[in-house]
């Protein structure tokens, strides 16, 4: 298992549409295994393909808690096929965006269809932080980030800082 590099803001492959996983073999298996790792180094509790530069379909979720034993969950080709009417706020972060956080508001529940990392079909019913997780990964297949869903005053900040951040990266 590889723990792999995490792509960070403003990196132009952050909003690239990620395509559809189409086999499932030992390659896909280690690389499933390489998100997992990278997502608990991080330390983070969700993780898009895209992030580590693979633009493919598939995200890993663990929010168990700290006196949990780890769950980690695998969804490939994930659709959100439903959301509920209530919304929730959650203060939300991202791997991409180290230290910065901001509340979103998105749907309390969620409905979505997907392939495990064997490829059988499965429906997964979420709320609460498992449902923000989802929606959250899920934008990143589609090329959208958290800090999409705030103003655009604060999220034109946040780019300007990563931008400058990253300069400062290139130069030293």
């Amino acid at each position: 298992m590889t723990i792999k590099p995490i792509i960070y803001l403003p990196d132009p492959i952050l909003r690239q549409q990620s395509q559809p996983v189409e086999r499932f073999d030992a390659e896909l298996e280690s690389f499933v295994e390489d998100m997992i790792e990278t997502m608990y180094d991080a330390p983070g509790i969700g993780l898009a393909a895209i992030q580590v530069g693979v633009p493919r379909r598939m995200l890993v979720i663990d929010v168990a808690g700290k006196d949990e034993d780890p769950d980690p969950q695998v969804f490939i080709n994930p659709e959100l096929v439903a959301s509920g009417d209530g919304v929730s706020v959650y203060e939300e972060g991202c791997l991409s965006i180290p230290d910065y956080y901001a509340e979103v508001e998105r749907p309390e529940t969620v409905t979505v269809k997907h392939l495990d990392r064997h490829g059988k079909q499965r429906v997964t019913e979420a709320d609460g932080l498992l449902a923000t997780c989802l929606q959250h990964e899920i934008d990143h297949l589609n090329g959208v980030l958290f800090i999409d869903h705030i103003s655009k005053l604060k999220r034109d900040m946040v780019v300007r800082k990563f931008t400058k951040l990253a300069k400062t990266r290139v130069t030293a």
